[in-house]
């Protein structure tokens, strides 16, 4: 009777012990998470957005639904280099789906963390391209066909614009969303001064994208009036295996008619 006693009361002990180790054990889990929250986020938002850029995305249901405002236009964006910091170079096109082999629109993207002064997460900028004429189609030719890391670098010419993004609220249907400065920035095309972009990138795989152009007197001389570009995922594709991480290069130093309802160049 007595050793009965003795076993009530070292399984009563045990239970206690198991429940503190447990809740220990949950205590530092979610202190680690956090721990690694904070040292990864950062990165983690901007590899996420230039993963949701990269693919073969069109407006077609748009330009369907309402082809006076919206044309069939293929956007096409796939990994160019990454930089040593970790950034980001994409290579970016568009077109009209009749003609991919006809690019109109043609820029390097850069996507890296916002400072850490900001208050947002991404940072989107875009560049032209040096010799755009030997990147057309960059997306479709076999890697060794294409421009290598090292003409990539050389080829990143004026920065155009910049859109700091940020995750979406709870409830919205975005992941990212942001925009350039209320000022813009410079943009001489079909009379305008200036020119701005708002961005969002959606749960399912679409981006939206909504250029405009403004004069002095800050009236809209280009861009549609309506509403942004809606760019939706392509069926599955070629093009899935290109934006594998395995398809970027090795890290490299930044030094070494359309008429006005979109803008066709010099953005």
């Amino acid at each position: 009777m007595g050793s009965g006693e003795e076993d009530t009361g070292g399984g009563g002990g045990g239970a206690v012990r198991g429940a503190v180790l447990k809740a220990l054990v949950v205590v530092g889990g979610v202190l680690l998470l956090r721990r690694l929250r904070r040292s990864t986020t950062r990165w983690d938002h901007a590899r996420a957005v230039a993963d949701a850029l990269s693919g073969e995305k069109f407006s077609r249901e748009q330009a369907r639904k309402d082809p006076d405002n919206y044309f069939n236009l293929r956007m096409l964006t796939c990994p160019a280099t990454e930089m040593v910091d970790g950034s980001r170079v994409l290579y970016f096109e568009q077109a009209f789906w009749r003609t991919p082999e006809k690019p109109f629109r043609q820029r390097f993207y850069m996507v890296k963390p916002c400072p850490k002064e900001m208050k947002c997460d991404v940072e989107l900028s875009s560049y032209a391209i040096r010799d755009a004429e030997e990147y057309k189609n960059f997306c479709d030719r076999a890697k060794d066909q294409r421009p290598q890391p090292e003409e990539v670098i050389a080829d990143i010419a004026e920065h155009l614009t910049t859109i700091h993004l940020s995750r979406c609220g709870r409830g919205k249907r975005c992941l990212y969303e942001g925009s350039t400065p209320p000022e813009g920035f410079p943009n001489n095309w079909s009379g305008a001064s200036y020119c701005t972009s708002d961005l969002s990138i959606h749960k399912n795989g679409e981006v939206h994208i909504w250029d405009k152009g403004f004069n002095d007197e800050g009236n809209q001389v280009w861009g549609t009036k309506a509403g942004p570009y809606e760019f939706k995922p392509a069926p599955k594709s070629k093009y899935d295996d290109m934006f594998s991480p395995l398809n970027f290069s090795a890290p490299l130093s930044l030094e070494k008619k359309l008429d006005k309802a979109y803008v066709i160049d010099d953005q």
